[in-house]
């Protein structure tokens, strides 16, 4: 019963994250500094209700005292605003297939940061699949005209996002709380200045965008409270399996429903990222398998980039 309900939980997860392009279009005519000033304040706000609900406010006390790790928050906060700015910059500027694409080279990415940042060493196959991926880029540059600079932003600002949470070790909804708190002050100030100046998009739509530019606190929460009891319930290898559901229905968003091209020279670059990927899993796959039997010494290490690289906790 645990597994069957992580599989949900981790399923809703990711459905959530991957139609999230259909969400953010809705928020125009606001500007992409607009919605992601309002995904901050809403996040507070929802995280705060829930921690209240949960009765939870001692681990801010323990935190103060940690001036590391409040440092270490400052830095996942400013991670998580790049990728959720350049998210949002991609989505409504026409970009979702770019965006998805940062998605699907992101656990490539992880591995580059366990290679460059942990000093952990790759097997041939990690090594393979890192081949593959550099490939893959070079032919999107060439198809782009330009390095597919929004893909890249999207996956290393994630990818140290993620390497900054891990070393943290806050539980989901307490990190999301601190990290948007850390930058409520300047999105509430933002959001003041354009609300003097006339521009702000808030109020003046309609009350259904009003009403949607509000939700989106709980459109970046609930998801991550999700795969956070995914994780919880489910084994990090199949909770890896999952994690490319969310970037396979942004790309059909952006090519079904956005009718964004995807020329040959892109679909041969999106190719080698698939195939990598899949090289990728498959040793990921062999690893777990491997360490199945030393469990007992902590399941950790079958997500590390120097053996099977799995994801870490996710912030769309």
């Amino acid at each position: 019963m645990p597994h069957k309900l992580g599989y949900l939980y981790g399923i809703g997860a990711y459905l959530i994250w991957g139609f999230f392009p259909l969400y953010m279009k809705l928020l125009q005519p606001a500007s992409p500094l607009e919605i992601l000033a309002h995904r901050i304040v809403w996040s507070v706000v929802f995280v705060a209700l829930v921690l209240a609900a949960m009765r939870n406010r001692s681990f801010l006390r323990a935190l103060l005292r940690r001036p590391r790790a409040l440092a270490a928050v400052g830095i996942a906060a400013a991670l998580i605003a790049l990728n959720w700015g350049t998210y949002i910059y991609g989505v409504n500027s026409e970009r979702v297939v770019e965006t998805s694409l940062g998605y699907f080279i992101n656990p490539l990415v992880v591995v580059l940061l366990g290679v460059f940042v942990l000093r952990e060493r790759l097997r041939p196959a990690q090594w393979a699949a890192m081949g593959v991926g550099g490939t893959a880029v070079v032919v999107l540059t060439v198809d782009y005209g330009r390095p597919p600079y929004l893909a890249l932003v999207l996956s290393f600002s994630f990818a140290g996002y993620g390497l900054v949470k891990k070393r943290l070790g806050l539980p989901a909804a307490q990190g999301l709380f601190v990290e948007s708190a850390v930058l409520a002050l300047p999105a509430l100030a933002y959001l003041a200045w354009l609300g003097g100046t006339g521009q702000a998009a808030f109020g003046a739509v309609s009350a259904g965008h009003t009403a949607l530019l509000v939700s989106a606190g709980a459109a970046t929460a609930i998801p991550l409270l999700m795969f956070a009891g995914a994780a919880n319930r489910l084994p990090f290898t199949s909770l890896g399996m999952l994690q490319y559901l969310a970037p396979i229905l942004q790309l059909g968003c952006g090519v079904i429903i956005f009718h964004e091209p995807m020329p040959p020279a892109r679909l041969a670059g999106f190719t080698l990222v698939w195939l990598a990927l899949a090289i990728f899993t498959a040793d990921a796959v062999r690893a777990a398998r491997r360490l199945a039997p030393r469990r007992g010494q902590g399941v950790l290490a079958a997500v590390r980039p120097g053996t099977s690289s799995q994801p870490e906790l996710q912030d769309r």
